[in-house]
């Protein structure tokens, strides 16, 4: 059997049909591709955000510690004038966030729950330090730290022998979105005066 000449049997269609079939998939990847990487920035920029307030608010406590600001109840806490204002459940009001861990304790920012707030110190709380929060490209909320007093002695010195401090820092910052934490720390020794 011949074909008729005219008619015709539909196979451009089916081409055509094929070809765009294959730019709506290349489109509908591009499209998903570009959302993901949009995600991703967005990620990136809230992490780099509360990794800014974790470190503002370590600069803010190693304020507290060298006794810029605050009550005088805090400031006697980091003499040696009041070796018992540390304490294990991390103090509250005026010694709100000083921690100290008895030997074989965990260290206190395994125990406490630095971002809850009960026993940690939000930033400028005892300082003035002032940080806006929860609008835009702002901190969801001021970040927070806790302050461990722990002993420094010189290898074979005296057991009786009167022993320094230094403060180990750990500060939770949070970033635009809730979820987003940083967590740093630091050891820090008061400067003398």
């Amino acid at each position: 059997m011949q074909p008729v000449p005219g008619r015709q049997h539909g196979i451009t269609l089916l081409v055509t049909l094929l070809l765009l079939l294959g730019v709506l998939i290349l489109g509908a990847t591009a499209a998903n591709m570009a959302l993901v990487g949009e995600r991703a920035a967005r990620a990136d920029r809230d992490r780099h955000l509360a990794f800014q307030a974790a470190e503002e608010a370590v600069m803010d406590a190693e304020r507290d510690i060298d006794g810029k600001g605050g009550p005088a109840a805090r400031q006697a806490a980091f003499s040696s004038a009041a070796p018992d204002a540390f304490a294990v459940d991390c103090g509250s009001g005026d010694l709100a966030g000083l921690c100290v861990s008895p030997d074989g304790m965990a260290p206190a920012w395994q125990r406490i729950d630095i971002a809850d707030g009960a026993a940690s110190a939000a930033h400028g709380q005892f300082t003035g330090a002032t940080m806006e929060t929860g609008q835009g490209v702002l901190p969801l909320r001021r970040p927070r730290y806790i302050v461990e007093r722990l002993r420094d002695r010189e290898p074979g010195s005296a057991a009786d022998e009167e022993a320094a401090y230094y403060y180990r820092v750990t500060v939770v910052g949070f970033g635009a979105r809730e979820g987003t934490e940083v967590v740093l720390q630091t050891a820090y020794r008061k400067t003398e005066e």
